[in-house]
């Protein structure tokens, strides 16, 4: 997680919103389909899938959590 949002503690609200800066800079969202985020190689080590809903994709990024 730290390769996509980087270092330091984080509410989980700066976490979500990191992951979205992420998503978004790097165009990770299906073109046709805005809900789904098609992960990158740091990001899909994160979720762990090839793709993702923006509704799952908190509650995988939620697993990284302490």
């Amino acid at each position: 997680l730290e390769a996509v949002i980087g270092k330091g503690p984080m509410t989980r609200a700066q976490v979500t919103s990191k992951v979205w800066e992420y998503i978004k800079a790097n165009s990770l969202q299906d073109t046709k389909d805005k809900r789904q985020i098609n992960p990158d190689a740091k990001l899909g080590a994160v979720i762990g899938k090839n793709q993702i809903s923006m509704f799952q994709m908190t509650a995988a990024v939620s697993k990284h959590l302490k």
